[in-house]
């Protein structure tokens, strides 16, 4: 169980535990696969253009009931990855408006960001329904296109100055 202090220019120092995310409503789906290259081919018995409630009348499709629902979001939960927004939990510390940065304090050193760009971006906190091992317990994706390939791995604190 790894968590993450946040503290500095913030009216409450909160300690967050990102393996209790995947119970939060705020959470997200993340395909880091193929993005913007997504290409959906419709085969010849795709039945997606036609009436949802004529497919299941005709018997083509079983309808979807509670217990299926149920069954494909747990299976969800077990295989998917998923991730929220930082702001969302920097948030809950409240940081004073005179803070204008946020230091990412790590195993190997320190990275600062402009606390703007540290409340838009993306936290990365479980891969294939498990919380991230490798570089965990989390990993901060920026909104640049260039940071998804190198994203802020092994979070200690961060630090709102």
């Amino acid at each position: 169980m790894s968590v993450i202090q946040v503290k500095g220019n913030v009216t409450y120092p909160i300690t967050i535990d990102p393996s209790v995310w995947i119970f939060d409503d705020r959470k997200f789906s993340l395909d880091r696969k193929g993005e913007g290259q997504d290409t959906h081919f419709q085969s010849a018995g795709d039945e997606s253009d036609l009436d949802p409630e004529r497919v299941i009348r005709e018997g083509r499709i079983t309808p979807p009931t509670l217990k299926t629902e149920k069954q494909y979001e747990k299976q969800k939960l077990m295989n998917g990855s998923f991730a929220m927004k930082l702001g969302m939990v920097l948030k809950n510390a409240e940081p004073l408006s005179s803070a204008t940065q946020c230091v990412f304090v790590t195993s190997s050193g320190k990275a600062a960001v402009p606390l703007e760009a540290a409340l838009n971006s993306i936290v990365h906190f479980s891969e294939a329904g498990k919380p991230i091992q490798e570089g965990g317990p989390v990993h901060i994706y920026f909104e640049d296109p260039v940071n998804h390939e190198q994203p802020i791995t092994d979070i200690k604190e961060i630090e709102i100055m």
